[in-house]
């Protein structure tokens, strides 16, 4: 049977959901047989969830997985499937995939790399299985083969590369091709990051091309366990044409995508390229028959989005909308409050969660929509996009005497743009009253000469208490409104701006932020032949970045606190991302801004920057959880760590500084003083 009906399946699971991941599993096989697939490779671990941290340590976490796959195996009749799960085997973890053919399972393969790097520490879980081993594993009263292996079923050779397997250089792909394998399955738990999809396509078609086999690859979907988003992206490709590739960023529990291989051609290939026989007891034999499939011609198209010039706009709209879905429902919360400045940073925030409502319309309908938030009955009634926002985003406004009209028009125009409810409240007696009581307390006046930071907190913090009770009172999610610039510097009052449940920007830098928004507002979201934007974001859009904490003759702006946005950004993708010393980031900022800010600038902002990242380290500490987005992840608990207390670079701050003296060209023409 050479024409076969394959399918990769993605799936949005939640760790050690035990009933609901079994569900979405069943329901993907039922679709796949109703689609007429022979063949369905379904992600990563999705029995137990990819995110179950230490839990994995558990006996009943592999037990629980253990009786969730005796569960699913009835509901294979007709299909061949593979399924993810945590296996013990003389008494170590192995993360591995189950491939079962019509009710039964014919055996467990491997992983054999282990990802140990950025948001991954698979290796404190799992053992890495070597290459070319086989041993057999006792599950309840039969024994089933185990490790790396290759299942020949009616002919057709089938084996695996599980997720990092295909990201390494040694991949098991090369021994499958010695080994004649028809598919490869790639079951997969890749977190999103901006453009990796492309990455992944590379591999997946090379795969195909280079070991002359037909590749599936699949993905999770969703937000599954609070930081990582797993944009659902799955492909097939076969001899190194990518045939079909799957929607991203989607609502769904579950999506099936198929297309038809012809393994005659794959076999045609592969006999006109010299491989060596392959050895080792790798085979597993069995019977099955495949359904007879039609030809197809079939390639793969792009999305939509991803064919036009605002792919990391896009990406970060749909995979930031989706993650706030996930975390909302899996939470059971009612809705999002945020504190709305009317800047940049919380406009970005209720922005998204409007996007949140119209993209999960345009996904899977507003019907669909209220039904995975059927818990929250206010919503159930409302047949608008505006008339759901109104009960799930709430934000409130809290001006001082320092706080502008323009910021008020800004976060009242954004909220009514979206339909959002909207609270307007004056903390300025609040301030005051704290004020009071400290001076009476010390015997002095606070003034702005002497206590500039402390008047500016006390603002912040106060604002913390009014939020967090509206919160509650609604049994909402409270979103801290902080950028990752921010995050690098701790500009953010700990206990006030920093208050959320958490913070779904903390990813991304200021300077690009403030871009987003003007495409949000004036191009959008592309779907369906339409755009989606929000027009309430023109009044911030025309806004220099400011805390307003400072009286407003003082004319506070954020980069008169800092440094220019862009250059602390370049700062900290060199120093952080690169690990650069002192030094070689402010020559680095030297060639990269060379005719746009003085040296002196860019000396002062190299020098503030370190001391600034190695003295808050302990705010990064505890920041709200943040969604990861690409390598420039500052989360400590995640992707970077630091230490809480360290030398603060002294040493490597006084070598900038002499050799910043001994090249001191003043007097450049051309340059901005900032």
């Amino acid at each position: 049977m050479p024409l076969l009906k394959v399918a990769a399946g993605t799936i949005n699971t939640t760790p050690l959901a035990w009933e609901e991941n079994k569900k979405h599993i069943i329901e993907s096989i039922e679709e796949a047989r109703n689609q007429h697939v022979s063949l369905l490779c379904l992600p990563e671990l999705c029995i137990t969830g990819y995110g179950c941290e230490d839990a994995f340590y558990s006996p009943n976490t592999l037990t629980q997985a253990i009786e969730s796959l005796h569960e699913i195996v009835p509901h294979t009749s007709g299909i061949a499937v593979s399924v993810g799960l945590p296996m013990q085997f003389n008494s170590k973890i192995y993360n591995t995939a189950c491939f079962i053919v019509n009710k039964r399972i014919l055996g467990f393969v491997a992983k054999q790399h282990l990802p140990n790097y950025g948001v991954f520490y698979e290796d404190r879980w799992f053992h890495r299985w070597p290459a070319n081993a086989r041993d057999e594993i006792k599950v309840r009263d039969f024994s089933y083969p185990f490790g790396d292996l290759v299942f020949d079923v009616s002919g057709i050779r089938i084996g695996f590369e599980i997720c990092e397997d295909a990201w390494v250089a040694q991949r098991p792909g090369r021994n499958h091709f010695d080994r004649g394998v028809d598919v490869i399955l790639n079951p997969s738990a890749s977190p999103f990051a901006f453009h990796k999809f492309i990455t992944r396509e590379r591999f997946v078609i090379d795969g195909s091309r280079s070991y002359s086999c037909s590749y599936v690859y699949t993905n999770l979907l969703g937000n599954e366990s609070g930081r990582l988003i797993f944009d659902g992206d799955a492909m097939i490709a076969s001899n190194g044409t990518l045939l079909a590739s799957s929607p991203r960023f989607g609502y769904h529990d579950y999506h099936i995508t198929s297309a038809v291989i012809d393994t005659d051609v794959t076999r045609l290939s592969h006999s006109q390229i010299k491989s060596a026989l392959p050895t080792g007891n790798w085979k597993v034999v069995d019977t099955f028959e495949w359904h007879e499939a039609a030809p197809a011609y079939q390639v793969a198209e792009l999305e939509p989005f991803e064919r036009e010039g605002y792919l990391k706009e896009e990406e970060f709209a749909r995979a930031v909308s989706l993650a706030l879905f996930d975390y909302l429902r899996k939470s059971r919360s009612q809705g999002f409050t945020v504190s709305l400045s009317g800047g940049a940073d919380s406009c970005a925030c209720v922005a998204l969660c409007g996007l949140m409502i119209r993209l999960a319309d345009e996904s899977i309908g507003l019907a669909a929509f209220k039904q995975k938030l059927s818990y929250i009955k206010k919503i159930q009634q409302e047949t608008t996009e505006e008339g759901i926002a109104k009960h799930l985003i709430h934000s409130i406004y809290q001006g001082t005497e320092n706080s502008s009209t323009d910021t008020l028009e800004s976060a009242k125009s954004l909220a009514d743009s979206i339909g959002s409810t909207f609270y307007n409240v004056n903390i300025n007696g609040l301030v005051e009253s704290y004020k009071d009581l400290i001076e009476q307390q010390i015997g002095r006046d606070l003034t702005w000469e002497q206590d500039d930071i402390p008047l500016q907190n006390i603002q912040a913090r106060v604002r913390a208490p009014g939020v967090w009770l509206l919160t509650n009172l609604y049994g909402h999610l409270l979103l801290a409104t902080s950028n990752r610039s921010e995050v690098a510097v701790g500009y953010c009052t700990m206990d006030g701006d920093t208050a959320g449940s958490i913070s779904p920007i903390a990813g991304i830098d200021k300077f690009w932020l403030r871009q987003w928004l003007v495409w949000l507002e004036t191009i959008g979201c592309h779907v369906k032949g339409k755009n989606i934007k929000i027009e309430g974001l023109k009044k911030v859009n025309s806004l220099q970045p400011t805390a307003e904490l400072r009286p407003q003759h003082k004319m506070q702006t954020d980069e008169k606190d800092l440094m220019p946005y862009e250059v602390l950004d370049a700062i900290e993708k060199v120093a952080i991302r690169d690990k650069k010393s002192p030094i070689d980031c402010f020559r680095f900022m030297e060639v990269r801004f060379a005719e746009r800010y003085t040296r002196d600038v860019l000396f002062t902002s190299v020098e503030r920057f370190f001391k600034l990242w190695s003295r808050n380290q302990w705010k990064r500490e505890r920041y709200a959880p943040s969604f990861h987005l690409d390598d420039l992840n500052l989360d400590p608990r995640s992707w970077c760590r630091f230490p809480i207390l360290s030398g603060g670079f002294e040493k490597e701050l006084e070598e900038l500084s002499a050799y910043y003296e001994g090249k001191n060209h003043k007097g450049r023409k051309g340059k901005i003083g900032f």
